[in-house]
């Protein structure tokens, strides 16, 4: 079959339906557009995923940044070991993303996906929160609530990982590329911002706040926690 017979095939296919004619209702649904942000051609939805991913950024971020030392100072393990703990933790941080993508394209879908581990997420800060209260149990508690906390704070921040810059860059019509390059640049920018000021943040939480009677690591996990919940919120 040449060119011509290729068009003309597809022209015989489309021909039961004139210019005039209106489409059959129940075969093309409408679709209902959704908000804008300020009359702009940006939806609403992305105010709340750049908002949501600068806090999950900060949760995570500053968590970290004041883990090993929590190995050091109070659990009283050695070097060696809490690097080999901290590595796990970041390790296992990058293989769970194929959990989520998983999850998403195969069962729950991206935003089904992003709510639950998100769940996930916010359960395991404030495990890991209590799990660093000295007062709570001896060392054994304290060791597997925050082994427990650093498994589900795998599992939810790597499992969304795939998910929602996919997710926010969906929110977007098909004509509205301009507009959704720059969300994706607005949103990388929330990434790093978050990543940045919990590094500087948290620490001083640790080494400047003192809570039953020496650093409060409690507090140093407990925002992070109270900023994960911020983002399951939005």
């Amino acid at each position: 079959m040449n060119a011509f017979q290729r068009n003309e095939s597809k022209e015989t296919l489309f021909a039961f339906i004139s210019a005039g004619d209106d489409p059959p209702k129940g075969d093309f649904p409408v679709q209902k557009k959704s908000p804008k942000l300020c009359g702009s051609n940006y939806p609403l939805s992305i105010a709340f995923i750049v908002v949501n991913e600068f806090c999950e950024r900060f949760s995570y971020y500053g968590m970290r940044a004041v883990l090993t030392l929590y190995f050091l100072s109070f659990f009283h393990w050695d070097e060696n070991l809490s690097t080999a703990v901290y590595h796990a933790f970041s390790a296992l941080c990058y293989f769970t993303p194929v959990v989520g993508a998983i999850m998403a394209d195969s069962w729950l879908g991206k935003y089904k996906t992003i709510i639950y581990l998100s769940i996930v997420y916010v359960v395991g800060h404030l495990i890991k929160s209590v799990g660093a209260i000295p007062s709570l149990g001896n060392q054994t508690v304290h060791v597997i609530l925050s082994m427990v906390g650093l498994f589900l704070i795998a599992l939810g921040t790597g499992g969304i990982k795939p998910c929602v810059s996919a997710f926010g860059g969906d929110q977007f019509e098909e004509e509205h590329t301009s507009e959704r390059s720059k969300f994706f640049s607005i949103f990388y920018l929330s990434i790093n911002a978050g990543s940045l000021i919990s590094t500087f943040v948290t620490p001083v939480l640790r080494g400047d706040v003192k809570c039953f009677g020496e650093d409060c690591y409690a507090l140093a996990f407990g925002v992070p926690a109270a900023l994960m919940v911020l983002a399951l919120g939005e």
